[in-house]
């Protein structure tokens, strides 16, 4: 009774199914009245930032992790949770506007396991809190373990689907990074933006339970906090966002933003190993597919070339499961890569808007 109620409440909202399917989670390129948007120049002050916003429409705390097994078998781990608004308003109970999905992900060379949970905040179902800091829904939550510091300098996760379950434990090595101006991410040539902020540096142990039984890993993760009313242009369909690990231990975002009507948007975040950044707006980064794998009944670019001449890189990247299909209500791509080129490393891939 609640799983329906809160798909009718999806469904009739304001970022209605329609949006969703094609840009990915919340109408991301449709008006946000009466929502909080971003401007330049933000000023974060934490750990309160590291909560919920909800005068703003939409939002997640997205990690992905990349492991290894003892045999040194690649894996990637996936902990996500979004929340949008229906009003820019705050109350308990049922009455709460703030509706949350959460999607977990875990891939394997040969397979990729995804699990979704719906939940409405103000009914202990699903949120984020401040003190401490633990963003959940049902029985998944991220949860800090520092009592002094930065409430996101450690932090466990766990999730689990009908095939799946992860236990991980993630200490941060380096600083959080802001994207854009100081963690203003321009998202089109017509303005639209989001505060985006990044913890870019955890080391991982944990457990993952598979199907063939319980694997010990190690590995690194990264967590991107982000919030906004209309990031996306209306012409703005989806998006291909990089994260890297290269072996110097140096770091960089990238993305493109399809754009129905021209070239697409670019911009990026180069991030030395100590944590200084460098921004890169449109057109400083070149993302080039390479070749296309039919997934779950759609052609979808697994392999690119990624460039950014400024720093003299020239890479390729490639999928560990080219089959790294999320099958949730919104279905997209999401999964680990690897890179070789001028430079070489690991990383993740996400890819919406292949509908």
């Amino acid at each position: 009774m609640i799983r329906t109620l809160l798909t009718l409440l999806l469904l009739t909202a304001p970022f209605h199914a329609t949006s969703l399917y094609a840009q990915g989670f919340a109408g991301l390129g449709t008006q946000a009245d009466g929502f909080a948007t971003p401007t330049p120049n933000p000023t974060f002050t934490f750990p309160l930032d590291h909560g919920p916003h909800p005068d703003y429409r939409i939002e997640w705390w997205y990690l992905t992790a990349t492991l290894t097994g003892p045999d040194g078998t690649s894996y990637g781990v996936q902990w996500t949770l979004f929340r949008g608004a229906l009003t820019p308003e705050t109350s308990d109970n049922w009455a709460a506007p703030q509706l949350f999905m959460g999607h977990a992900g875990l891939t394997t060379p040969d397979a990729h396991f995804s699990a979704e949970r719906l939940g409405r905040g103000g009914i202990g179902q699903a949120g984020v809190t401040i003190h401490p800091f633990r963003a959940f829904i049902d029985d998944w939550q991220m949860v800090s373990t520092v009592s002094e510091g930065d409430a996101l300098d450690a932090l466990t996760i766990t999730a689990r689907g009908a095939e799946f379950a992860y236990d991980l434990a993630l200490t941060a090595t380096g600083p959080l990074v802001f994207h854009g101006e100081n963690g203003y991410s321009v998202k089109s040539n017509e303005g639209q933006a989001s505060y985006y902020y990044s913890q870019p540096f955890y080391q991982v142990t944990g457990q993952l339970d598979l199907p063939d039984g319980p694997v010990q890993v190690t590995g690194t993760a990264w967590l991107d906090r982000e919030y906004s009313s209309q990031p996306l242009s209306d012409t703005q369909s989806g998006w291909d966002w990089f994260s890297l690990q290269f072996e110097d231990g140096a770091r960089m975002m990238a993305f493109a933003l399809h754009d129905g009507t021209g070239t697409p948007f670019t911009s990026g975040t180069w991030i030395a190993p100590d944590g200084t950044t460098q921004s890169y707006g449109d057109g400083a980064i070149s993302l080039t597919p390479l070749s296309t794998t039919q997934v779950a009944g759609r052609e979808v670019p697994t392999t690119w070339r990624l460039q950014v001449p400024d720093r003299a890189i020239d890479i390729t990247t490639i999928p560990l499961n080219p089959q790294s299909w999320m099958a949730t209500s919104f279905p997209y791509w999401e999964g680990p890569i690897t890179f070789t080129g001028t430079h070489q490393g690991r990383g993740y891939l996400e890819m919406t808007g292949y509908n």
